[in-house]
């Protein structure tokens, strides 16, 4: 089975804590919002203690018009996802030796939060040695869910080509999609949570010698995955695109939708593969929020404390939507896990849809 031996996370330049996070907040939204003091809240309640962004929150106290924006995305995303690429192929936490550009098959390049042809992956590989014939699998529009997705598609790449060596890699610069003018409680939710974070995989089939290169004694295997969307649910969460830009959706209603329709997906889905879910010793899940996190754990009934590595990362780097799990599970990989555990991974996202897979370390 396809196996991730690398991860690689950059951090952008710009850090805030929610503390300014939440005066930035009070000074757009007080006019517009009596209860504006309740709703601050959703700051403190979130437990996201800071995030990073690509601009810092000055920039943000401005107009910019969509053009603006798309620019400082494409201009960011190529400079951060090459960093993450260079970091992922030199990983000494998680190889032994680098891995040549030339030996990378495909390039899956995730991503949501901004529009660029030719796509991402296409502009850096003009500033790194890859091979012309590289192939380049741009996928837009899946957000939290699109880091998990990109596994599940690098596992079926490497499936198909089991000599392959495929990265998977997320940029998502959330923040230049904020809309100072927009006054609704959906982008008042999406100030509290939503940051910039790119992170790059490493997935690797079986006949790629991967073993001549994995440092770690163990690797998560990618064993099975699932995909599935949720009918007559297209305005539980997306974007509205307008002349200016993207305007976030996000449904009040996404805590008790996880709860009542995770558990029969998860399932369903380890049934298929012959697995109870009191057997998983890991949950490698997306962490939308903290009330995602909460809906998680009372719709699988499984303890808090296997929520605690994703809680972490929602704390210190806040919602980064599809780059946030590969964060996640950059923590499980460094870490001394034992020869035939298993592993769910979980995100949510626009569809409303679920990825899940499927591992077990060997």
């Amino acid at each position: 089975m396809p196996t991730i031996i690398s991860v690689a996370e950059v951090t952008p330049p710009f850090e805030v804590n929610q503390n300014q996070a939440s005066e930035f907040a009070r000074e757009l939204f007080s006019d517009s919002f009596k209860d504006i003091e309740r709703l601050l809240r959703a700051f403190q309640n979130g437990q996201i203690e800071k995030r990073h962004f690509v601009k810092n929150i000055d920039w943000f106290k401005e107009d910019k018009t969509f053009e603006e924006k798309n620019t400082a995305y494409i201009e960011s995303a190529v400079e951060l996802g090459r960093e993450a690429i260079v970091k992922c192929l030199d990983n000494t936490d998680f190889l032994t030796t680098n891995i040549p550009y030339q030996d990378i098959d495909a390039i899956f390049f995730i991503s949501t939060t901004g529009i660029a042809t030719p796509s991402i992956e296409a502009r850096i590989m003009s500033l790194l040695p890859f091979q012309p014939h590289t192939k380049r699998i741009p996928i837009w529009g899946l957000g939290c869910a699109g880091g998990a997705a990109g596994l599940s598609r690098a596992y079926e790449y490497c499936l198909a080509f089991p000599k392959a060596k495929v990265l998977v890699l997320s940029v998502e610069l959330c923040s230049l999609t904020f809309q100072r003018n927009d006054l609704s409680k959906s982008n008042f939710i999406g100030t509290s949570l939503f940051a910039d974070g790119v992170a790059c995989a490493l997935v690797c089939g079986d006949d790629s010698n991967y073993c001549n290169y994995r440092k770690k004694k163990t690797s998560p295997f990618i064993i099975a995955t699932q995909s599935t969307l949720m009918p007559d649910s297209l305005d539980v969460m997306g974007w509205d695109i307008k002349s200016n830009g993207l305007y976030v959706v996000f449904s009040r209603d996404i805590p008790l939708i996880i709860e009542n329709w995770l558990k029969p997906n998860v399932t369903e889905f380890l049934k298929e593969n012959h697995v109870n879910l009191e057997t998983i010793n890991y949950f490698i899940a997306h962490p939308g929020g903290k009330k995602v996190i909460d809906a998680y754990v009372k719709s699988l009934e499984i303890p808090p404390s296997m929520t605690e590595v994703s809680l972490d990362v929602l704390k210190q780097f806040g919602n980064m939507s599809s780059a946030t799990i590969l964060f996640v599970l950059n923590r499980f990989m460094e870490k001394e896990i034992p020869e035939g555990a298993l592993g769910l991974g979980t995100a949510l996202g626009p569809g409303f849809s679920s990825e899940l897979h499927l591992m077990r370390w060997g």
